[in-house]
């Protein structure tokens, strides 16, 4: 690549990363502005990407513009960092969801998934009982109970062989066809329900595993974007080099 293309280059690549930090940031402080503790609680590292976002593509930007020699190691130095911090992160990911899976059911035209299934890292967390409490309180606000079995499948009131009273009651002085511990910790309370069952842990810890998988992914592809920067990156940092010794 010619010195100058990759001048252009990186110079405009930042401009536009710019205009996409603020786009996060402004989307950080609509979420403050939210009084649900739970959007509220993505507020600061939202922002805060946005904002390491912002820098990093200012230093380019400009390094770029004024073929600063300074502000492009700067810019190749912070960009470095975040690519070994996207691989360390990317990996570590891979490894906290290598395990668990669902299991078929026989009659059932669903899986059901285990807590015990799942790495140690997600068991701890998910059994904390302070992660699990602010967990639990944003699934009652969003009746997550009511649409986390659709995806993931742990109908427990099945399972268990509760009589329906009505479409959010069951008959809880049925005894249970299961020896499932689940089927004594459900409730018919709207705060409680199937939240305290180890089996909403499991849809819990299953719905991170695929998001975070796709993360991953995404920062896999993310990876080479930004190496391929960095690499024009280089280029324009020797172009700034050799202009600033003919001056």
């Amino acid at each position: 690549m010619s010195s100058g293309t990759s001048t252009f280059v990186i110079r405009w690549v930042n401009f536009l990363t710019m205009l996409v930090a603020l786009v996060v940031m402004g989307y950080g402080v609509w979420m403050s502005t939210h009084h649900d503790s739970c959007r509220k609680s993505l507020t600061l590292p939202i922002i805060g990407l946005g904002s390491l976002i912002f820098v990093i593509s200012v230093l380019g930007f400009v390094g770029a513009l004024k073929q600063n020699c300074l502000l492009l190691w700067t810019y190749l130095l912070m960009l470095c960092l975040v690519l070994v911090g996207i691989l360390v992160f990317t990996v570590l990911v891979f490894i906290v969801t290598n395990n668990g899976s669902g299991h078929s059911v026989a009659g059932l035209r669903y899986k059901e998934y285990q807590l015990q299934d799942y790495g140690s890292w997600f068991i701890k967390k998910l059994n904390n009982t302070h992660n699990w409490k602010h967990i639990r309180s944003c699934f009652v606000k969003a009746e997550t109970c009511q649409s986390l079995p659709k995806r993931y499948k742990f109908r427990l009131c099945i399972r268990c062989g509760y009589p329906a009273v009505n479409a959010s009651h069951y008959d809880l002085s049925f005894h249970p066809i299961s020896s499932n511990k689940d089927c004594k910790r459900y409730k018919n309370s709207k705060a409680i329900k199937c939240y305290n069952c180890d089996s909403c842990k499991a849809g819990v810890a299953q719905y991170i595993k695929t998001e975070w998988r796709v993360i991953a992914i995404f920062n896999v592809i993310l990876f080479v974007v930004l190496s391929t920067i960095y690499f024009v990156g280089c280029c324009a940092r020797r172009h700034a080099a050799r202009m600033h010794s003919k001056s």
